[in-house]
Parts: structure tokens; C-alpha cells; sequence
């Protein structure tokens, strides 16, 4: 592949996002990483800007609650991604010195931080030469190297060892690169309306030199939203989020009509640890439990009510559905 080609490319076309300017630091690119998971640059950014303004260093997140957190990430979706930000941003202020990590193996031992999200820290904000690889990465990879319309199934070590061999051989170029790659699939050599006429590599693309033969791998899955179990977690967790404090379980009642569905995606909600239910009963984010009051009203005589570990509903007489010995209904 021509590195020229696609770094001069890059150098005009690619997008100016504030996670790729040079003041930015590796706790504002893994932030983005962790975002952008499955979720557009669009509801991505604003979001991004208010994280950072907000919690700037690991540490400052680490001292808020996860309710806080949940509350901040809104409806960017897959919930449990923030849940383990926080875990991780406590572990790089506890262990790190409050600076993330610039080696792999490091950033991989981090909660929650997986191959990909370690391999995009090291390199977009240390600028290490190493691959990385996204599905807008496979799909050029696929397309400009191997003459395919499409990528196949992911294959890891088929990934990374056909992503390493291109890259070029100077660490700064390679890291630039790999970025290169990922902005081509994500602006041009899209997975539907290609525009093959802008691309830097159009020249010397297998797949165009092909004639640009439709993909012939297995079909791919479109993901459903609507009536999904996701979109009830997401309805219930809105509630909490929306709500000045813990709710009774009947605002939760109203969100979907489907009572076996709804008191699953409840039940599994309580198990992920994104929502808390305190022994009164009352629904809410984690760490946002009620403060009790005792006789004494001292300072050390008031706690925080924590869930309950004899059932996350309420008893079976009170007309609510008892959460089973292995925390399913």
C-alpha cells in the first residue's frame, strides 16, 4: 500500500476532532475510545467536551459516584462502557499516578480496557507503532489489499498481522497512518455508498482492480433497537436518571408493557450493578442511595441505605416480582 498516497490524503481531508489535537491528553483519547465503541462522532462530541470539562484527570472521576457517571454518559447506549471508565480511571489515579498508561499490556490490565481500546491509546495518544484495528480498518484492509467487497468475519490474529504489515516503518508515520486507515473507512470507503472517486488509493485498490466484485462472505447481522431488551434498559435507566432521587418502583412500571420483559431488564440492570435498590425499596442509580436519619441526628449517626442482599423486589405479597436464588425471573 502506498503510505504517501493515504498520509497526504489525511493531512487534508481528515476530520479536526478535539480528541486528535495535540493538547489533548491520553485520559481525553481513552475517554473518546471508550465512546465511540458503537456510537457515532456526532453523539460522541458534545458529550466528550462535557466529560473533560468536568473530570479533566482520572482522579476527579474516581471521586464521583458511578450515579454520577451513568447520569453524565446519557443516552450514548451500552451503559456498562461508563460503568467501566470509572472503573478504570480509579485504578490509573490509585496505581498510575494519575496518568494513564502508555504500554499495551499495562492499558490492558486496566478494568474494562480490551485489546482494540489499548492499542488505540498507545497509539493515538503516545504515537507507538502498533496495529490497530476497528471494523472500518477491516473493511479497507479487505477492499484495497485482499480485492474483497467487504471484510469477513473478524479473525484477531488475522486482523493484526495484515493490519502490521502495512504500516510504515517510521513510528510517527505508522501512527498517523493507522488513523489514516480508520478515517477512509469511516468517510469514504464506507460499508454502503462508497466514494471510490475521492479515495486516495483508487489507483492501486485490489478491489477496484478487480471490478469491485460484490461481497460473497457469510451475512451480517443487523442489530435491532426497537423492542429490544436495550431499549427497555435504556427507558428504565432514563427514569433514574432523569429523577431528582431513588424512585418507587411504579415510575419504573410505566415505561413498557411487557411485564416479563420489563422485570427481566430490571433484574438484569440490578445484576450489572447500573441500578441499586435500597431496603425501602426505592430504585436509583449507584452510590445515589437515601440518606437515613437516626434518633441521635449526629453527623456519624446517618448512612447511606445500601441494596438489599435478601432480594432486589420487594416480597411477593407487596404484588412485585421476587428475584430468583440465580438472579433471574
Amino acid at each position: 500500500m502506498n503510505h504517501e498516497l493515504l498520509l497526504g490524503w489525511w493531512d487534508t481531508a481528515a476530520r479536526d476532532l478535539p480528541w486528535r489535537r495535540p493538547d489533548c491528553t491520553a485520559w481525553g483519547v481513552l475517554i473518546s475510545e471508550i465512546m465511540l465503541q458503537q456510537t457515532p462522532v456526532s453523539r460522541v462530541e458534545p458529550i466528550w467536551h462535557e466529560w473533560l470539562a468536568r473530570w479533566p484527570v482520572p482522579s476527579a472521576m474516581a471521586a464521583s459516584s458511578q450515579g454520577e457517571v451513568l447520569r453524565m454518559w446519557g443516552k450514548l447506549g451500552y451503559p456498562r462502557r461508563a460503568m467501566r471508565l470509572h472503573e478504570a480511571a480509579t485504578a490509573i489515579a490509585r496505581d498510575h499516578g494519575d496518568v494513564v498508561p502508555s504500554d499495551i499490556e499495562t492499558l490492558e490490565s486496566l478494568p474494562g480496557i480490551g485489546s482494540y481500546t489499548a492499542r488505540a491509546v498507545a497509539t493515538f495518544a503516545y504515537g507507538q507503532k502498533c496495529a490497530v484495528v476497528d471494523t472500518n480498518v477491516r473493511r479497507v484492509v479487505a477492499r484495497a489489499v485482499h480485492g474483497a467487497g467487504d471484510a469477513g468475519p473478524p479473525s484477531t490474529k488475522r486482523d493484526l498481522r495484515d493490519v502490521e504489515a502495512i504500516l510504515p516503518e517510521d513510528q510517527h508515520d505508522a501512527a498517523v497512518f493507522s488513523a489514516a486507515l480508520m478515517e477512509l473507512g469511516a468517510l469514504i470507503c464506507t460499508a454502503k455508498n462508497q466514494k471510490c472517486a475521492d479515495c486516495p488509493l483508487y489507483t492501486e485498490c485490489a478491489w477496484q482492480l478487480a471490478g469491485r466484485p460484490a461481497y460473497a462472505g457469510p451475512e451480517k447481522k443487523v442489530q435491532k433497537f426497537a423492542g429490544t431488551d436495550r431499549q427497555v434498559r435504556g427507558k428504565l435507566l432514563d427514569v433514574l436518571r432523569g429523577a431528582p432521587g431513588p424512585v418507587p418502583k411504579i415510575q419504573l412500571d410505566v415505561v413498557w408493557n411487557d411485564v416479563t420483559q420489563r422485570e427481566k431488564c430490571l433484574v438484569s440492570l440490578l445484576s450489572d450493578g447500573l441500578v441499586e435498590q435500597s431496603h425501602d425499596g426505592l430504585f436509583h442509580l449507584p452510590g445515589e442511595g437515601i440518606v437515613e436519619q437516626s434518633h441521635d441526628s449526629s453527623p456519624s449517626a446517618r448512612r447511606i441505605v445500601q441494596q438489599s442482599h435478601d432480594g432486589l423486589f420487594p416480597p411477593p405479597d407487596r404484588g412485585i416480582v421476587q428475584q430468583s436464588n440465580k438472579g433471574t425471573i
